[in-house]
C-alpha cells in the first residue's frame, strides 16, 4: 500500500530541502513520481498542490513543477532611503539592486503621470478634501525583462507642479529621483512611515508583475513628510514577493 499524500509531499519536501531538485529545476513528471513511490495520480497531485500552497514549487504550464528560487533581491529598509544615497543620485530601487550586487539602469522604471482626484486614503494623507486633484506618478520597476514591483505616488499639485515629478519620461525624476525633486522645492524628506501586508494578486496585479499562480504579493503604503510634519507624498506599492528578501538594520530603541 502506498504512502498518503502529506507522506509524499514530506519526501519531496525533504528532496527540495536537500537540494536534490535546486532552485528553478522542475520535479518528475506527476506519472513518474506516483510509479517510483507506488501511489495514485490524485495522491500525486494533492502533494504537488500541498507544497504550492507553502510556496515551496509552482506549476508552469509546458514546464512542469518547478522549484521556486530564493528571492534574488533584497530591498533595504531605512538604509535604502538614505540622504547620503539620493542626495548623490541613488534612488530607493537603485539602492537595492547595488546592495544585492545587481546592475540596473534607468529604464528598468517605467512612469505614467496623470492628474486624478484623491481617494479618502490619498486625501487623508495629503489633508486634502476626499476628490481634490493630485497628481498620481505610477511607475513599474523591471529587473532586465522581469517587472518585481510598482509603486505609485500622490502629490499636492503645489508642490510638483513644473518639476521632474509630472513628467512621463523613463527613469527616475532626474538624478537622485523623487526626493531630490521634493528638496528643491524646499520640501526635503525627513521621515517616512511605511506599513506592510501580504495577500493575494488581484488579476490585473498577476498581469502587470507576470507572476505565476500561487505567488503573492507584499503591499506597501508609504508616508513622506519633511522635518516640520508636512507630508509631501503618500505612496502605494504592489511588490512580488518572489523576488524580494525583506532586510532592515535599525538600532534598538531605549
Amino acid at each position: 500500500m502506498g504512502i498518503g499524500y502529506r507522506e509524499l509531499a514530506s519526501v519531496l519536501r525533504t528532496a527540495i530541502a536537500e537540494g536534490d531538485y535546486p532552485p528553478d529545476t522542475t520535479l518528475p513528471k506527476q506519472e513518474e513520481i506516483a510509479t517510483r513511490y507506488d501511489v495514485n495520480i490524485k495522491t500525486v497531485r494533492q502533494a504537488i498542490q500541498l507544497l504550492e500552497s507553502e510556496g515551496l514549487v509552482t506549476a508552469i504550464r509546458r514546464r512542469g513543477t518547478v522549484v521556486r528560487s530564493r528571492p534574488p533581491m533584497k530591498r533595504l529598509g531605512a538604509e535604502r532611503y538614505a540622504k547620503s544615497k539620493w542626495k548623490f543620485g541613488l534612488v530607493a530601487f537603485a539602492a537595492d539592486r547595488e546592495a544585492s550586487g545587481r546592475s540596473w539602469q534607468a529604464s528598468d522604471q517605467t512612469n505614467t503621470v496623470r492628474k486624478v482626484e484623491a481617494d479618502d486614503d490619498v486625501a487623508a494623507a495629503l489633508q486634502l478634501t476626499p476628490g481634490a486633484p493630485v497628481y498620481e506618478r505610477a511607475r513599474l520597476v523591471k529587473d532586465g525583462e522581469t517587472p518585481t514591483h510598482t509603486l505609485t505616488s500622490y502629490y499636492r499639485p503645489e508642490d510638483v507642479e513644473g518639476t521632474p515629478l509630472v513628467d512621463s519620461a523613463v527613469g527616475p525624476a532626474g538624478r537622485g529621483g523623487g526626493f531630490a525633486v521634493l528638496t528643491l522645492q524646499g520640501l526635503e524628506p525627513d521621515t517616512i512611515t511605511e506599513s506592510l501586508h501580504a495577500r493575494m494578486p488581484s488579476p490585473e496585479e498577476a498581469e502587470q508583475l507576470q507572476l505565476p499562480q500561487g505567488v503573492p504579493v507584499m503591499v506597501l503604503t508609504r508616508t513622506t513628510s519633511t522635518r516640520d510634519g508636512r507630508v509631501v507624498e503618500f505612496a502605494r506599492g504592489v511588490n512580488a514577493a518572489s523576488h524580494f528578501e525583506w532586510s532592515y538594520t535599525f538600532k534598538i530603541p531605549d
